[in-house]
């Protein structure tokens, strides 16, 4: 189970079977480093390891312990891209960083990958391909111009016909899809707490059940103060996402949590499991209320999607993703044990773009992944080592900009939940795929 989490969020499949984490223990007194990190999540622990390997003092604070938060509890889908086509992605940005940032995001699981081999991190990684399904003759439309968009960059991608996804997925209820042989999967809770290992065994010093409390200017640098101890750092690295506070004004209003809830099931028979992604990919839609699906080390079926802030809401979804599961693969077995269900937050910004500011001098947070954080996350974390060294705003993969909070920001749970309930009404008139 998570620990200090609400009952319908907290029995975690990846909690249940992730190797112990590395000793964090809080921070008590005063230290000094070049860079503090607020933050146990990817983000946070990717640049740890890199500014640690480095040879960067570097300290991360994390309010309960390293991988607790979205970066613990996600589908464990390592996805190339951005949520947004890369032609839309350089049409925003403009040509220079539009391409860098297509090619970081391309190039992500890449480097997942490589730092799970590089550290020996046990975290059940597959490399299989990652598989878009679209559910409508729209979805086929789409996801036909996504796979031309990659092809022109030299992407291994390719399109699956209705015949060849029904194969590939072991289900019949979509016209089509994307296969990106870049993607993969892994057990996400023990691939962070494998970051935080490596990270402490080059050098950082990561404190766990220490809530960053407030942020001091001193002189040049800063002064971040816990319940139980201050750090004194020229750089502050804020890297909270769908987890953020009121540490930095007007970041937690730059993104919007939204509630993402899985179900897994019991190991499968053998025969079950090699009718279901037997090629071992991993699989998200393109519904409006995306599902997202695969198969663990185990065998067992991990099915997710969109959930809802309160308690009775989020066993609503869950319930409904095994029914969903069991519509999608009739080769289920009727009386198939469901052994967990759980959830989290995904942090949504209003492009669908992740962010990278700097507020003040010295004070910088990146987030907003969209639902793609294991590449991106651990991606955007090496570049905030960049900059926490020195490097360049101009050099960097992806660009700094001003912190835009979104205008009306209380008002988004309520009209998210609007939302939600309007796309799952199109998703049922509109797809033979039914909630």
């Amino acid at each position: 189970m998570i620990e200090d989490e609400r009952p319908p969020l907290a029995d975690s499949l990846w909690t249940a079977t992730a190797p112990a984490g590395p000793a964090c223990p809080p921070l008590l007194g005063e230290v000094e480093a070049e860079v503090v990190i607020v933050g146990g999540g990817y983000t946070g622990l990717s640049a740890a390891l890199h500014l640690a390997e480095r040879k960067v003092s570097v300290v991360l604070v994390e309010a309960r312990e390293p991988g607790w938060g979205a970066s613990g509890r996600n589908g464990g889908q390592v996805i190339p891209g951005l949520k947004e086509d890369p032609d839309e992605v350089e049409r925003i940005m403009g040509p220079t960083f539009g391409r860098r940032a297509v090619r970081l995001s391309a190039a992500a699981p890449d480097l997942v990958f490589d730092l799970v081999a590089r550290h020996g991190i046990a975290c059940d990684a597959v490399r299989a391909g990652w598989i878009q399904p679209a559910p409508d003759e729209a979805g086929v439309r789409l996801q036909q111009a996504r796979v031309r968009q990659w092809e022109r960059r030299g992407a291994p991608v390719a399109w699956l016909d209705r015949g060849a996804v029904s194969i590939a997925l072991g289900t019949g209820l979509y016209e089509g899809g994307l296969l990106d042989r870049r993607g993969g999967s892994l057990q996400p809770l023990a691939y962070a707490r494998g970051l935080a290992a490596a990270a402490i065994r080059a050098g950082a010093r990561i404190h766990g059940r220490t809530a960053a409390r407030r942020l001091e200017r001193v002189g040049p640098g800063w002064r971040l103060l816990t319940p139980h101890g201050a750090v004194r750092a020229r750089t502050v690295l804020v890297c909270t996402n769908g987890y953020t506070d009121g540490l930095v004004g007007g970041l937690a209003q730059a993104l919007v949590p939204v509630t993402s809830v899985q179900v897994a099931s019991a190991p499968l028979s053998d025969n079950v499991r090699r009718s279901i992604l037997p090629g071992g990919e991993a699989a998200s839609d393109t519904r409006r209320l995306l599902v997202y699906f695969r198969l663990d080390a185990a065998g067992r079926l991990v099915i997710g999607g969109r959930g809802a802030y309160g308690e009775r809401g989020i066993r609503t979804a869950q319930a409904r993703l095994r029914r969903l599961a069991h519509r999608m693969f009739p080769q289920l077995p009727d009386d198939l044990r469901w052994e967990r269900a759980w959830g989290g937050f995904v942090a949504l910004t209003e492009d669908h773009l992740p962010f990278l500011v700097e507020p003040e001098p010295g004070l910088v947070a990146a987030g907003g992944y969209n639902g793609r954080g294991v590449a991106m996350a651990t991606a955007m974390g090496r570049v905030l080592a960049d900059k926490a060294s020195g490097v360049p705003d101009a050099e960097l993969d992806f660009p700094v900009t001003r912190l835009r909070p979104m205008p009306l920001h209380a008002l988004r749970r309520p009209v998210i939940a609007l939302a939600v309930a309007v796309k799952a009404v199109q998703d049922r008139l509109g797809l033979r795929l039914a909630s």
